[in-house]
């Protein structure tokens, strides 16, 4: 592995630390797309501070695209406080309009300028360490190495310093604002910050990738745990995996750099979706089902209860002549109920066991008081098998 490789997989891995932090504080507020519209309304901040310096190196530029970023969210927000529209409408309309006039500038003040697609939209990793910070004869490294890792540093300090405020006003604005903290300087400053990383990585990553960055590990990380620092730690692990395979998934492959971190990252969200323990499509449509058996349970339960001296109405067969269940369903319930000693069958007959009558007696005395929530609790409490 030689230098240039080892280069690009730094520059990625920081890059999506850099992009985890804010991604997850995006994520939990139910802003992910802010970042989307961020990294393309940023456009034209650069084309004007080009025009004013003619050097893409200049920090002005950084400077005013940011500028342009926290005016998306300005913009933005004065949108949707109208009430006329919501969110997802007038991130809609302002980023498209502010990407366009940076097109705009381009076409009429710089036409001779050529607005390479994979450097503005997919980035080209690839790239990033070709150009280089010089001091004299003594190589500093990639630029991007330079300008991502002071991003970083700094994101960790505001984060550190302002975490218990950033934690507050995400989860409760109102008890942020009783505590004397002002939700709006912290959601600008946190807007500030993500408009100051997606224009640090842009020309390193461009904004596809920035994008992935912000949104996917944050997101995989919110299915596994509802622990703000393991959040972020585990969107920093994802963020991190998803650069180093995607670099070499490019690397085996022939393929973009960017391309393949976002692919990985989507395959790493995908698997998660379907498999978390708690929060994946899988175990909730398990729990589903389970419960569906278990209201199931419930009903049969009390229509024995019901019917406690009416043997006609306690006859196996009777689930499926007069209660109209199929036979798959019966036996699944009758299984259920036997597992959990809450039934006795003798020559065909049901009868209630004593756990089975103080169960349902108490199932009657929750749904009575209109308490059905705790009926959950009491089925930990007496079930040993659940569906």
């Amino acid at each position: 592995m030689n230098s240039a490789q080892i280069e690009i997989q730094l520059i990625a891995s920081l890059v999506a630390i850099a992009c985890a932090i804010p991604g997850t504080f995006l994520v939990l507020r139910k802003m992910a797309l802010i970042t989307d519209a961020i990294s393309h309304s940023i456009l034209p901040g650069i084309v004007i501070g080009f025009f004013i310096t003619h050097d893409l190196s200049s920090p002005l530029l950084i400077l005013l695209a940011t500028a342009s970023g926290v005016l998306t969210v300005v913009l933005v927000e004065f949108i949707q406080k109208t009430g006329l529209v919501k969110e997802d409408t007038a991130i809609g309309l302002v980023f498209p309009a502010l990407f366009s006039i940076g097109i705009i500038l381009i076409s009429k003040n710089a036409s001779d300028v050529h607005l390479d697609i994979d450097a503005v939209l997919l980035g080209e990793l690839a790239f990033a360490p070709f150009d280089r910070i010089t001091v004299g004869t003594t190589d500093l490294g990639p630029k991007s190495l330079w300008i991502i890792g002071s991003i970083l540093i700094t994101t960790l300090l505001l984060l550190i310093a302002f975490f218990k405020e950033l934690k507050v006003s995400t989860f409760d604005k109102g008890l942020a604002a009783s505590l004397g903290f002002s939700p709006a300087i912290i959601h600008y400053g946190l807007m500030t910050v993500s408009s100051v990383t997606t224009v640090g990585a842009f020309d390193a990553v461009g904004a596809i990738l920035v994008i992935a960055l912000m949104i996917a590990p944050a997101a995989t990380a919110y299915l596994l745990t509802q622990d703000l620092k393991k959040m972020l730690l585990l969107a920093t692990l994802f963020g991190i995996t998803g650069a180093i395979l995607g670099y070499w998934s490019a690397h085996l492959l022939d393929a973009s750099i960017s391309g393949s971190i976002t692919t990985v990252l989507g395959i790493v969200f995908l698997l998660v979706y379907l498999f978390a323990k708690n929060k994946g499509l899988i175990s909730v449509l398990y729990r589903q089902k389970q419960q569906q058996k278990e209201v199931l349970l419930l009903t049969f339960l009390l229509h024995l209860h019901n019917h406690s001296d009416e043997e006609e109405e306690r006859k196996v067969a009777h689930l499926n002549d007069h209660i109209n269940w199929q036979k798959v369903k019966s036996r699944t319930v009758l299984s259920l109920a036997l597992k959990n000693n809450m039934i006795t069958i003798d020559n065909q007959i049901i009868a209630l066991t004593d756990k089975g009558k103080t169960f349902t007696e108490e199932a009657i005395n929750y749904i009575i008081t209109n308490k059905d929530t705790e009926i959950e609790k009491m089925k930990d409490r007496f079930f040993l098998f659940r569906g």
